[in-house]
């Protein structure tokens, strides 16, 4: 498996945000070991001073404000159809110089070569097969599986229990609903979205959405992601 190198020894590790998806991110880092320095979030930046036991260290400007250099961050805001929060947060912060751990349960499944980005989160039992690459910024879900050959972008949520067979080419910005299932060769367009319990057994256009177990594509705004 490869991952990006982070020296997290030697900087401070932060979390962004405390919400549902920051809770399972909380876990898996401690699972691992990995020690999380403080919290970072604007609303309880204005009322609280800790969070889950987690000291509250300010608002995503003071943050912005400090030395990057001293930090590795872990993006815990969660992805929904139609919020880009997320991906806003990665992006300003990357601008900004700061880099992303990789979050990975010590629950996983992991097979040979397997190349993960940055700041990727693969959550508790996940399976990943050989030869797979995950793009950065990227979420795979509680018990979702990935099989051999897949090639996932950027931006991309697996949500709990998806199932994707070998081959597949999910590209950027893609919810993939709770339950899915996707067959084996297809590919999933930029910006579309999955409905959970869907099932994808033809590639689909960008910017579309997959609803049923014999799913229909209906073109949707791009701009909505």
């Amino acid at each position: 498996m490869s991952v990006p190198e982070s020296p997290i020894n030697t900087r401070k590790c932060v979390l962004l945000g405390a919400g549902g998806h920051a809770k399972v991110v909380v876990d898996a880092l401690r699972s691992q070991g990995i020690k999380i320095d403080g919290v970072v979030d604007p609303e309880l930046a204005k009322a609280s001073s800790f969070w889950r036991g987690l000291r509250v260290l300010g608002n995503d400007d003071w943050l912005i404000a400090q030395e990057p250099k001293e930090f590795i961050l872990v993006n815990g805001v969660g992805s929904l159809p139609g919020n880009s929060l997320r991906q806003r947060l990665f992006e300003r912060f990357k601008s900004a110089g700061f880099e992303f751990l990789s979050v990975i349960h010590s629950s996983t499944t992991i097979g040979s070569d397997v190349t993960l980005g940055e700041g990727s989160h693969i959550m508790a039992g996940v399976v990943l097969q050989a030869d797979s690459c995950i793009g950065s910024n990227t979420i795979i879900n509680t018990g979702a599986t990935v099989d051999h050959d897949c090639q996932i972008g950027k931006s991309v949520h697996i949500a709990p229990g998806v199932n994707v067979s070998g081959d597949v080419v999910i590209e950027d910005d893609v919810h993939v609903g709770t339950g899915s299932s996707v067959i084996q060769g297809v590919t999933i367009g930029k910006c579309s979205i999955v409905g959970a319990g869907a099932v994808v057994v033809q590639s689909v256009p960008p910017a579309s959405k997959v609803i049923g177990t014999k799913p229909t594509v209906t073109a949707i705004d791009d701009g909505s992601r």
